[in-house]
């Protein structure tokens, strides 16, 4: 069968890897834990399950609008007035099944082929591939040495005529960085000095920690409203990542479009979970607050355990729940008789010893690192920095 070339130049989400290979080892009976996926352990609000179950008992089981209930609409109107003082319409609001199909649907309304994207590097690993589904070019900015935050001069460099969008995620995935205000603010003035669309994926917004604070780009440049997307959704800090619930927020020719081509993709997200999703916006904060405290611990603690391990530096994350590891002190030596050579080859020695696992950090556009995730159990993340300490005094 002949395959595209679009499909051959697709590189497979390691995330979903790497989770893949781990739920297989512990299928065999192996002690796996997996720092691999971005996923919370709780359980879903106890509001967003009766609100499933009562939609079932009224049989709201068929096909909803495509762009999502008026219900939920209505719900996260509510929630960024309520939150952010942002004042949204329904037919500004797009539900989807999930963060990712929106993104990629954005992508689809913004980019031609040849188009120009900036990219803040480490990023998501599936912001480039969505590029190049779509024939644009991913403009690669990296912000290693500048504390994962942009330098708002590098990024005016590297806009061109063809430069259509950049895609902001804040707090960040992999690295935990949260954009502070001068930041944000500078880069949507510059957005609107240039006529760049922002994507604005706070997936993570309501997880950060300290005195960090989370910043929703709109409040600090109003101006920026008729070319801001805002992509959000109830995966991370409601705990429904199951539940395949996202939403877009933005101008109505733009939602419009992105609805349309919805309607081609995937028709309208699941009805019972859309109905699960309005339950959590209206009813589950205190829940959000409840887990927030706990992936405060499990990040004090992660990060406690890593400051004791040798070969390896990281940068203190302010939100999400990842740890951003640079493992470059290892590459040359070798664990028993595997010879690490990169960061792919450690977490694959990793996970073969150890049976823990991380994500690479070449899926996120920047080699030489790891990402592991402190959402596990305290008990979990206690027993995988263990192995994982085990694992690289033994490296030699």
């Amino acid at each position: 069968m002949h395959i595209s070339q679009r499909a051959k130049r697709m590189e497979p989400s390691a995330t979903l890897v790497v989770t893949a290979k781990a739920k297989a080892l512990k299928r065999e009976g192996k002690p796996i834990i997996s720092f691999g996926a971005g996923e919370p352990d709780f359980p879903s609000p106890s509001s967003a399950l009766r609100y499933a179950e009562e939609a079932m008992e009224r049989e709201q089981t068929h096909y909803t609008p495509a762009a999502g209930i008026p219900e939920l609409k209505e719900a996260v109107c509510s929630y960024y007035k309520n939150h952010f003082g942002l004042t949204y319409e329904s037919n500004q609001v797009l539900v989807g099944a999930g963060a990712k199909p929106l993104l990629y649907e954005a992508l689809g309304c913004i980019v031609d082929p040849g188009d120009e994207v900036l990219v803040f590097t480490p990023a998501w690993v599936s912001y480039v591939e969505q590029i190049r589904l779509f024939e644009g070019k991913e403009v690669l900015i990296d912000t290693s040495s500048t504390g994962y935050v942009p330098n708002l001069d590098v990024v005016r460099q590297a806009i061109t005529p063809r430069t259509r969008c950049m895609m902001l995620n804040t707090p960040n995935n992999p690295t935990g960085a949260v954009y502070d205000e001068k930041t944000l603010k500078g880069l949507a003035e510059l957005a609107v000095e240039k006529n760049i669309v922002i994507i604005y994926d706070e997936i993570y917004e309501r997880l950060v920690y300290g005195h960090a604070r989370h910043h929703q780009i709109l409040n600090l440049c109003p101006e920026a409203k008729d070319l801001t997307i805002i992509v959000n959704g109830v995966s991370k800090a409601f705990a429904m990542t199951g539940w395949r619930i996202g939403y877009a927020l933005g101008p109505t020719e733009i939602i419009a479009t992105m609805g349309s081509f919805q309607g081609h993709l995937t028709s309208n997200a699941c009805s019972v979970a859309q109905w699960a999703a309005v339950g959590a916006l209206r009813e589950a904060n205190n829940d959000v607050i409840a887990m927030h405290s706990q992936f405060s611990k499990r990040k004090d603690l992660a990060v406690s355990l890593l400051k004791d391990m040798p070969l390896i530096t990281f940068q203190e994350p302010q939100g999400a729940f990842y740890v951003w590891i640079n493992i470059e002190k290892t590459f040359g030596k070798k664990h028993g008789n595997t010879l690490i050579t990169d960061d792919s080859s450690f977490c694959s020695a990793l996970l073969d010893s150890k049976y823990v696992a991380g994500v690479p950090g070449t899926a996120f556009m920047v080699p030489g690192y790891m990402r592991i995730s402190y959402s596990n159990s305290t008990e979990e993340i206690t027993e995988g920095m263990g192995r994982l300490k085990e694992f690289l005094e033994e490296i030699k």
